[in-house]
Parts: C-alpha cells; structure tokens; sequence
C-alpha cells in the first residue's frame, strides 16, 4: 500500500494499539482517534499508550491524533475500527452514510453489534450503506500482547473484494506480522465472534477442575459447532480448519492473555457476570456474542450445545458446574 494512503485507526484499547504499532512498520502517516485527550496528550508526550500494552514505544511523528471521530474518518482512505462492539454504535452517533462514502472500512472488532443483533461487516452495510466490497475484516490468530513483544504472529484479512484485503495485507505485513487474504468475510467474522463465547466455556472447565485431555475434546466439538453455524449463515466452500477459523479459535481458548478464558475462568470460580467484568477491567467479548448468537440462531436452528451452555450461565443464571456436566454427556 502506498505511504500516501491514509489509515485511520478507530479506537485506543489494546486491539488498537498493536495495529498503529503494526502499520507503523510501513506507513509514515497515521491517524488515531482517541475519546479521550487526555490520552492522546499523553502518548504525544510520552511515547506510549498509558492503560494499554505500555511497553510499545511509538514514534509520535508519523501519528496524527484526532478526538473528533468525524474528522479522523474525514481524513483517513481506510479506516479500521478497533472499538467494542458494544459500544461501536454509540461511538459512530453523528457519522453519515456520506462520511464513510469512497472510503475502505475494516473490522478488527470480535463481537456483535448488540442493537441491531448484526456482525460487524452487515452493520455498516446496513446503517451506513457501505458497499460490502469495501468492508472488510481483520481476524487473528494473533494476541495483541504478543504483537507488542513481537512475536511472530499470522492474520487473515477478509473482503469479498479480495483486492482491498491484499492492500490492507501490504501495510501489515512486516518482520513479526504475516498476512493472508481471504474473499470470507461471513465466515471469518463469525468465527471470530464464536470462538470468544468458546474461550469462555474453555476458561469455565478449567477453573472447575476440568483438565487438558477435557478441554481438547471441548475444543474439537467446538470447531464443528462454528462449522454447522457458519456454514448454516453463510454457505461457500470453506476449509474450516485453516488458521483463521480453527487457528484463532485455537489461541483464544488456551492463551493467558485470552480475555474471554480469564472471564470464564472467573465464572466457574463463582465470580457473578458483573463483579467479574469489574474485576477484568476490561471488554470480553463473549458476554455480548453468545446473547446475540442465541437469538440470530432461532432462525437457523443449529445444534449448537457449547453456545448454549454458556447462554445459560451468563443469562439463565444456571450453575455453572451443572451446565458444564451436562454439556459433558453431550460431547463426542
């Protein structure tokens, strides 16, 4: 991708760092909304993100900060939206359909739009009639921690237009990033959205005593749960096992920096879902996936045992070691 196109980069938290730090490695402009001044200030003066990944060093010349969203979209040819998906509606209140006109949109966001029940790439198709060659996704294996240390990590980028993805791939591709495109952007996006909600059924067995041989049988019925879903939603010929369904299902449910595991593991030790979300500090996104996969799924009616188990704890008030022994009889 040429220097001279300009990448926006919606959002401050960690997701959103690893990424300005990413592009940085090729391109010497970026723009960088932040809500908040007073952490954009502070990474002006000070080099790095304050609450953040704080160890990441940036060179502050070539990032331009930008605490109005509107003119950050404005300014940007690509923008990458890197906010919760809880919160992304409320964040783009004020942006038209006009403003995201000619403009290439990618998701880096895990999750589901919780007032409209759409993933991602339907949302801005919807609400802000981008055409669906111009939104994209970006998607793991990849840990935002790791990529601050970086470690050698591996993304798939996705757009039915599979040109824009292979441009997006040119700015993060570097020494310790390899990209691949994908045409997927159904495929990839839900099973980024659905292996949060496993992340944390996986971090629930663990912390009742369930133990590795457990989990691997977990994870392997959860694979084929994300292919009957997916294929149901969206069906193309798709290798399910390749490293953007399976191999980021893979880091999300055994990494210690996977957000949703830390937050299954606090229900399973009976933490309730607030007091663990207040004890995180931070956004895991299975709590917002799995209600809205529960609802988009009595349209499809797929079997889908693991999904609705953590439904149950998180929304049912069910207990967990219950759920749990129960999903157990269902596994294979």
């Amino acid at each position: 991708m040429s220097s001279q196109i300009k990448i926006g980069i919606i959002g401050s938290g960690s997701w959103a760092t690893a990424i300005v730090k990413i592009i940085g490695n090729n391109c010497d402009s970026i723009n960088w909304f932040f809500r908040s001044k007073d952490d954009s200030d502070y990474i002006k003066t000070n080099h790095h993100n304050p609450k953040y990944l704080s160890s990441v060093d940036f060179d502050v010349k070539k990032i331009n900060f930008f605490n109005d969203v509107k003119e950050c979209i404005e300014k940007s040819d690509v923008i990458i939206l890197s906010i919760p998906s809880a919160f992304l509606h409320t964040s783009l209140i004020g942006i038209t359909k006009e403003d995201f006109k000619n403009k290439l949109v990618f998701s880096a966001i895990k999750g589901i739009i919780p007032e409209y029940n759409l993933i991602v790439g339907e949302y801005l198709n919807t609400v802000y009639e981008i055409p669906l060659e111009n939104i994209g996704v970006i998607t793991g294996p990849c840990h935002a921690e790791e990529v601050a240390m970086e470690k050698l990590s591996y993304l798939t980028i996705a757009c039915s237009k599979i040109e824009n993805a292979e441009l997006l791939c040119k700015s993060f591709n570097c020494r310790y990033i390899n990209s691949t495109a994908s045409d997927d952007i159904y495929g990839t996006e839900l099973s980024a959205v659905l292996k949060n909600v496993i992340a944390v059924a996986g971090g629930i067995c663990h912390s009742l005593g369930y133990g590795d041989n457990y989990l691997a049988v977990l994870i392997s019925n959860a694979i084929q749960e994300i292919k009957r879903f997916v294929d149901a939603v969206h069906p193309i010929d798709r290798d399910i096992n390749a490293s953007a369904y399976l191999g980021d299902l893979l880091v999300t449910a055994y990494s210690q920096f996977s957000r949703n595991r830390m937050f299954g593991t606090m229900l399973g030790k009976g933490y309730g879902v607030k007091q663990a979300q207040l004890e995180m500090n931070m956004i895991a996104e299975g709590y917002y996936a799995v209600k809205c996969v529960h609802e988009i799924n009595k349209k499809y009616n797929v079997d889908m045992p693991i999904t609705n188990a953590v439904y149950n704890i998180i929304y049912a008030n069910k207990d967990p070691r219950r759920e749990m022994s129960l999903l157990s009889e269902k596994l294979t």
